[in-house]
């Protein structure tokens, strides 16, 4: 698409819509951001746009009036949404009936960017799986770019991509809402179990936008699924992409599987990657995650020498299951990453002592009994916090579970786990929950929790 000249709406303003436009000025556009929030400072987000001589950009702030909307859809070429702004506000409804296209960030990287994009999605997992492709890439490839949802906007990267670029990216169902020409070389979806349904409202709405990561792939192209999640083993029989399946709890015909401890490419040939145990990483979601990776970077051609290299050197990312610190015996964990309750179950899952939990957060319309159930005699403590809390405690009372302490503040709940852990105990904070309205992000939360530690 030539968007040179033309007027090009970034809805909504962070750092996804930030370097949206400074990628649309680049190619040309006449860019206008716009965001609901009066509050933001105008002259604080064109400096951090930073316009050149000659580049076009209006920004508009607040609630708009009905002749300022009107003014602004007759004058729109496209509408690039940040992840964050919910598709289905009534002013997106009105674009949609102008006609006007609407894009997502990473479909305006993915126009204008150039190279092979390998993309994963799914409920939980996608950032360590990411991570880890991208080392396994890194030391195959000269030119990598990790992008997406672990931290570095897509549009951020598209000026330094060449035909030769490798792009692994992690991709959120926001923004696979507003994808159309979108096509990994490899895709994979590790799993899908509930979480966003505030925004998605049904389930059937979130499956469906996961799915969309496959939506252009063809018999060329590579799908890597878990046959082990009933809704991604239903898939592989729909897509068009050739399927590669993962397991961790059977041998397969051909794909990657978990075999008395030894992780098993079977794919062209029957290949020993490595075993678990030489993995730094704890417990069956992150084998699983390993696995997603190799059969990606395996599918893409990567010799199993440099991942299996790769693999056993991983160390894991920040805030998920990451170990901070032992003190006075009890050892600290991180696991801020863990913003639903199927993800805090694979947090829980991967300890091996006593452990006091820290919980609670955000409301995202989630059902916590699988995650309480899954305490399993590890959880002495429980200490709850946030929006969530009564929700929490009145569904593990219901369980049977009663051990449970209330907080008003992050660092109460914090100075309450140190009280109640002995030596030999765990400190974990997988909360269940998003971050919001304590903290601007999960990243935030995890680093508070590490900085509490390290003061100890």
């Amino acid at each position: 698409m030539d968007i040179k000249g033309k007027n090009v709406l970034v809805f909504g303003s962070g750092i996804s819509g930030e370097s949206a436009c400074r990628l649309l000025l680049t190619e040309g556009a006449s860019v206008i951001l716009y965001d609901g929030n009066d509050r933001l400072d105008r002259e604080e987000i064109l400096r951090k746009i930073s316009p050149g001589e000659g580049q076009n950009i209006e920004i508009l702030l607040g609630e708009l009036t009905e002749e300022q909307l009107a003014e602004l859809l007759d004058r729109l070429s496209l509408v690039v949404m940040s992840p964050g702004v919910p598709t289905d506000l009534p002013v997106v409804e009105r674009m949609r009936e102008r006609g006007i296209p609407i894009w997502g960030e990473i479909e305006l990287a993915y126009v204008f960017g150039r190279g092979d994009v390998l993309a994963i999605t799914g409920t939980n997992g996608k950032t360590t799986t990411t991570a880890l492709l991208g080392e396994i890439m890194k030391n195959y490839k000269e030119s990598v770019f990790v992008v997406g949802n672990i931290g570095t906007p897509y549009t951020g990267v598209v000026p330094e991509t060449t035909p030769d670029s490798v792009v692994v990216a992690e991709i959120s169902s926001f923004q696979l809402e507003t994808v159309h020409a979108f096509r990994p070389k490899v895709s994979a979806i590790l799993n899908i179990t509930p979480d966003h349904l505030n925004r998605h409202h049904t389930m059937e709405a979130y499956i469906e936008a996961k799915e969309r990561i496959a939506e252009n792939q063809t018999e060329q192209d590579i799908c890597v699924l878990n046959y082990e999640d009933e809704e991604t083993r239903s898939f592989g029989e729909k897509t068009r992409a050739e399927v590669l399946y993962f397991s961790s709890q059977r041998k397969l015909n051909r794909g990657v599987y978990l075999e008395d401890g030894d992780i098993i490419c079977n794919i062209d040939e029957k290949i020993k990657i490595c075993n678990v145990s030489e993995l730094n990483l704890l417990g069956m979601h992150n084998y699983e995650n390993v696995m997603a990776a190799a059969a990606m970077a395996y599918a893409y051609g990567t010799p199993i020498e440099i991942i299996r290299k790769t693999v056993m050197e991983f160390k894991g990312v920040a805030h998920r299951i990451e170990f901070v610190a032992e003190k006075n015996g009890v050892a600290y964990y991180n696991d801020s990453k863990g913003t639903n309750p199927d993800a805090a179950i694979r947090g829980i899952r991967a300890m091996n002592r006593p452990t006091v939990l820290i919980g609670g957060g955000y409301d995202k319309e989630s059902s916590y009994e699988e995650w309480i159930r899954a305490f399993d005699g590890k959880v002495k403590k429980f200490v709850l916090l946030g929006a969530t809390r009564e929700k929490i405690a009145e569904t593990a009372r219901k369980l049977g579970f009663h051990d449970i302490v209330m907080a008003d503040t992050f660092e109460e709940a914090f100075a309450k786990c140190v009280e109640y852990a002995q030596p030999g105990d765990a400190v974990l904070l997988s909360p269940a929950c998003a971050s919001w309205g304590m903290f601007k992000n999960y990243e935030e939360r995890g680093d508070k929790f590490k900085e509490l530690v390290n003061r100890l």
